[in-house]
């Protein structure tokens, strides 16, 4: 694969969001509707302890992304009540048009005190094209367990044949660091299938192999089908160092498959690598693939982890 990048197209300081945010536009997730492409995105709000809380707002693009025609003036969706997996944020919000509703898959987090935070994956459902959604339950429908025990999040839902397919990550282990201020976080990506998108059967293994070493961090499973084959795009770093060294930061990975289980990784046909200057130079991450007519592009973000926004490309043919 190559992708032409077409530049940064979305920067969140430059407009009004709900909930006070300011800062970071993560992982953009499309909602393609007549006339424009809806695109949610994860951005921060300082509560009084001065800590992050991290909303959902969407901005509307023209189909081609020229020109932004509007950023939502309300709440997409409310954070979880005291106690719950999403309390204290909703980071990503993928996104699923499936018929006459909208299906929200909540990345939730909440805050711990050994550790920084515990993630779970819940859903929500819009009958409003996505300007509002609306939980079904308070509680994930995907969750921690025996085999992985920590960290499941970072939801991306596909429907085929008939079934749901959901590719997420898992944790792994924790691990510390005297470099590290606090524990570090390892996760993989795994898969799940169900057939009403709300009781899941996980497949309880890694689906992609590791490159770096055994602490290397996946995150954002993005996935496609075009010319026979299912196609993945990911970011990895390394579990140390990674805020402050780019060389340790994100990178987007690579992997294909014919059949949805069996997955072959492969970074060189990613076909897209950081800039040598500008605003994805030190890191990209948190990708996403969508379909438009026969183009595909991919959404993601650059340095900063998306302080400063989202970035387009399309895939040359």
């Amino acid at each position: 694969m190559k992708w032409e990048k077409m530049g940064l197209i979305f920067t969140p300081q430059d407009y009004n969001l709900p909930n006070n945010c300011k800062d970071f536009a993560q992982s953009p997730q499309v909602l393609s509707l007549e006339g424009l492409n809806r695109v949610f995105f994860s951005t921060r709000e300082v509560d009084n302890k001065r800590k992050f809380l991290s909303h959902i707002a969407y901005v509307d693009f023209s189909k081609d992304f020229s020109k932004v025609l509007c950023v939502a003036e309300k709440k997409v969706i409310e954070l979880g009540g005291l106690g719950t997996y999403d309390e204290h944020g909703i980071f990503p919000l993928n996104v699923l048009d499936d018929g006459e509703r909208v299906l929200g898959f909540i990345g939730g987090w909440s805050r711990r005190i050994s550790v920084s935070v515990e993630t779970s994956i819940g859903i929500a459902i819009s009958y409003d094209k996505g300007i509002t959604f609306k939980r079904y339950g308070k509680g994930p429908v995907i969750t921690s367990s025996l085999e992985e025990p920590f960290l499941v999040g970072d939801p991306f839902v596909q429907k085929y044949n008939g079934l749901y397919h959901m590719w997420y990550i898992y944790g792994v282990r924790w691990i510390e660091s005297e470099s590290e201020i606090e524990p570090q976080r390892v996760y993989k990506i795994g898969h799940a299938f169900s057939l009403d998108a709300i009781s899941w059967t996980k497949t309880n293994r890694q689906l992609i192999t590791d490159v770096l070493n055994e602490n290397e961090c996946q995150a954002l499973p993005t996935v496609g089908f075009w010319d026979d084959k299912y196609h993945m795009l990911f970011c990895y770093r390394e579990a140390i160092g990674f805020r402050k060294n780019k060389h340790s930061s994100y990178r987007i990975g690579y992997a294909y498959s014919h059949d949805l289980i069996h997955w072959t990784r492969n970074d060189s046909l990613a076909g897209i690598d950081v800039s040598d200057e500008g605003w994805d130079s030190d890191m990209q991450c948190y990708p996403h693939i969508f379909i438009q007519g026969k183009d595909v592009y991919l959404l993601y973000n650059g340095n900063s982890f998306g302080k400063f926004g989202f970035g387009i490309a399309k895939l040359e043919k």
